[in-house]
């Protein structure tokens, strides 16, 4: 099968397996260049591992720090006559990186908002870790069913209080255009906090501690994008400000429960990068291509690897983390720098359809997104006839 994308609106709907190989193979090179992680996770737990900055910690736990990973995700196999999911092709990747480095490696694809599969990843860590010492908390889903009582809930992403009419980069038509977004009622945003809050990292806290396989001392972490001014009414005072709280409260929960362990429970901080979420949400194409354009000027942007083997060595496992005013792990200080938030609202005031090459960086914006897909990577033949079929080993 010859893959080309094919781009619906702000998501691709296939994707390539030698392109997303060649996308994971390059992170993996980027965090060995920067030598062993001392005293890094030895076993560790990714939940939402396949995409993103779960991938990302995923590469930086085992090529980083030697660690055993156990990777959760919910992704779509490839069959003959259809592609599957980048993340299922990213984990099959990471997979064979894995083991020709001789890192210990499992999977479990399936519905982790679950108390079966919270069950499963129980079993395997009892009969193939022992204990794990890191729980990174990585998901990113539209909805969620809570097991406890069935019912699904949807997430929104609204304003609170009042509309907003804000300024956008129309992704499909390649324009500068206007959007409006309608307030969220109370109903949407209780069920966006229940889809996005940390209800769930602290259900998986809590099966895990009954379990007795957290060991001492270990920690978790849950990612967060808290902005500023610019993004703060799509956001950070929004919807899904609002679940970002949330994890707030799950990260102090998680810290008080697990005393007796002397655990640390954090929210990390981390840039605003292109991913299948912010892709999606209204601001954020225009923000990230302005904010390309300025940190790639002063030689500081860092994307989603960069972002995480940085939070690692310095942060979760530096001898002095950095911390925001909100008491998060802090990131993404290089982003919220006023002068580049400065920099950022003069080029978000000025822009329009005729400008976007000259005043954003919205070439690297596309190209980033494709790579997500496994796509526009120089090193791989596009017109090559390949197996979207790719074997994965599942728990």
């Amino acid at each position: 099968m010859v893959i080309k994308p094919k781009i619906r609106g702000f998501i691709c709907t296939n994707a390539h397996p030698v392109g997303c190989a060649a996308h994971v193979k390059e992170q993996i090179d980027y965090v060995k260049s920067q030598g062993q992680l001392e005293n890094g996770p030895k076993n560790v737990l990714v939940i939402g591992a396949s995409t993103g900055y779960g991938l990302a910690s995923r590469i930086t736990a085992a090529f980083g720090a030697g660690a055993k990973t156990l990777g959760i995700f919910f992704e779509k196999e490839g069959t003959e006559k259809k592609t599957g999911s980048a993340g299922w092709y990213n984990t099959a990747a990471f997979q064979a990186e894995a083991e020709a480095a001789g890192l210990w490696s499992k999977n479990i694809n399936g519905d982790a908002f679950s108390n079966e599969l919270k069950e499963k990843t129980v079993a395997t860590i009892k009969e193939e870790l022992g204990k794990v010492d890191l729980v990174i908390y990585s998901l990113a889903s539209p909805r969620r069913t809570d097991p406890n009582t069935g019912e699904t809930y949807s997430s929104v992403l609204k304003p609170i209080g009042n509309s907003v009419t804000t300024k956008n980069l129309n992704t499909s038509k390649r324009i500068i255009d206007e959007v409006k977004v309608e307030a969220a009622n109370d109903e949407e945003i209780a069920n966006t906090v229940k889809v996005m809050g940390g209800e769930d990292w602290e259900m998986w806290l809590d099966a895990l501690q009954q379990a007795d396989v957290l060991a001492d001392g270990f920690k978790t972490s849950a990612y967060t994008y808290i902005g500023k001014e610019l993004t703060w009414p799509i956001y950070g005072h929004a919807t899904i400000g609002k679940a970002k709280e949330d994890l707030d409260r799950a990260a102090a929960a998680i810290k008080e429960k697990t005393a007796s362990l002397k655990g640390e429970a954090y929210v990390s901080s981390l840039n605003a990068v292109v991913t299948q979420a912010s892709s999606a949400i209204p601001i954020m194409p225009l923000y990230i291509s302005g904010l390309f354009k300025v940190m790639k000027e002063d030689g500081t942007y860092e994307g989603t690897i960069e972002q995480i083997d940085g939070l690692f060595r310095e942060n979760l496992y530096g001898e002095n983390p950095r911390f925001d005013d909100g008491g998060h792990l802090f990131q993404n200080y290089k982003e919220l720098e006023d002068d580049v938030q400065a920099r950022v609202q003069t080029i978000w005031d000025t822009v329009d359809t005729d400008s976007i090459d000259d005043l954003t960086d919205y070439v690297s914006y596309h190209n980033e997104f494709l790579k997500l897909f496994g796509f526009g990577i120089d090193s791989v033949d596009y017109d090559a006839d390949v197996n979207p079929v790719a074997d994965i080993e599942l728990v």
